[in-house]
C-alpha cells in the first residue's frame, strides 16, 4: 500500500495566491456617482455666489439709504420759522380774468416751520396748531420733480395727495429767497387769504411709488387722492360735505385748503 500525503505549506501558499488574485481585482464604482458629486458641488457653489450677491446688493442699497438719511438729517438743521399777517377774503383761487373782491376782514397771523431742499426741489412745511380753532395742524410736502403735493392732517392722521399746483406753490429757489428776506426783515409780508376746495376721490394702497419724501410722510397712514373743485365760493349752493381746513402759505399769500369727503 502506498501512502499519499500533501504538504500543508503548499496548501497555504495556494490560498494566499487566491487572496492576492482577489486583491488585484478593482472595486467597481458607478461613474454617475462622481457626476452627481460634481453637480452637487456646482449647485452649492452657485447658491453661495447668489447669496453673497444678494447680501452685497442689500449692503449697497442699505448704505445708500443710510447715507441719504444721514445727509438729510444733517441738512435738516437749516429750518425757517416764519410768520405772515393776512386778512381774510371770501373768494376761491381766481381764474385768469377774475379779480378777488375785497371785503372787511380781521387781521390774523400764521406761523410755519419750513425747510426747503433746493437740490432736491422739495419743500416741507409744518403748520402747528393755530391760534384760531377752525384750522387743522398739518405737515405738507411739495415735490417738484414728481409734481405732487401731499397733506398730512395731524388731527385726522390721514394723508392726501394731489398734483402740484405751480400757480399757487412758489418754486423752491424763489421760496427760499422769500424766506431769507422775511428772516432778514427786508420783506415784511402782510398778505391776504385765498380758498381752494379739494374732494377726496379714492384711497391709495401703495405709497411706495410717490417718492422718498411723500412716502416718509404718508407711510402707515390712510392715504387718499384729491381732486380740485374749481368753483367760486358763493356762486353755487354748497353741498353737505364733511370738510377740514388747513391754512398755510408757500407764496406771498395764505391759502386755505378745504379737504372734503363726499
Amino acid at each position: 500500500m502506498v501512502k499519499v500525503s500533501f504538504n500543508s505549506a503548499l496548501g497555504q501558499k495556494d490560498v494566499k495566491k487566491e487572496d492576492n488574485n482577489e486583491a488585484l481585482i478593482p472595486e467597481y464604482k458607478d461613474p454617475e456617482d462622481g457626476i452627481r458629486v460634481r453637480q452637487q458641488s456646482k449647485a452649492w457653489c452657485w447658491c453661495m455666489c447668489l447669496g453673497l450677491a444678494l447680501m452685497l446688493s442689500g449692503v449697497v442699497v442699505g448704505g445708500a439709504y443710510l447715507y441719504r438719511y444721514f445727509m438729510l438729517q444733517v441738512r435738516e438743521e437749516r429750518v425757517f420759522v416764519c410768520g405772515v399777517d393776512y386778512t381774510e377774503r371770501d373768494f376761491m383761487i381766481p381764474d385768469d380774468d377774475e379779480v378777488p373782491l375785497d371785503l372787511p376782514s380781521q387781521l390774523r397771523r400764521l406761523q410755519e416751520r419750513i425747510h426747503v431742499w433746493e437740490d432736491e426741489e422739495v419743500e416741507l412745511i409744518n403748520v402747528p396748531v393755530p391760534e384760531f380753532a377752525d384750522s387743522d395742524p398739518a405737515d405738507i410736502v411739495h415735490d417738484f420733480p414728481r409734481k405732487l403735493t401731499a397733506y398730512l392732517d395731524l388731527s385726522l392722521n390721514k394723508c392726501y395727495v394731489i398734483p402740484l399746483n405751480t400757480s399757487v406753490v412758489m418754486p423752491p429757489r424763489d421760496f427760499l429767497e422769500l424766506l431769507i428776506n422775511i428772516k432778514a426783515g427786508t420783506y415784511l409780508p402782510q398778505s391776504y387769504l385765498i380758498h381752494e376746495q379739494m374732494i377726496v376721490t379714492e384711497q391709495i394702497d401703495d405709497v411706495d411709488q410717490l417718492g422718498y419724501f411723500i412716502y416718509n410722510l404718508c407711510r402707515g397712514k390712510d392715504t387718499y387722492r384729491l381732486q380740485r373743485r374749481d368753483t367760486i365760493m358763493g356762486m353755487q349752493k354748497r353741498e353737505a360735505l364733511n370738510c377740514h381746513k388747513i391754512r398755510h402759505f408757500e407764496n406771498k399769500f395764505v391759502v386755505e385748503t378745504l379737504i372734503c369727503e363726499q
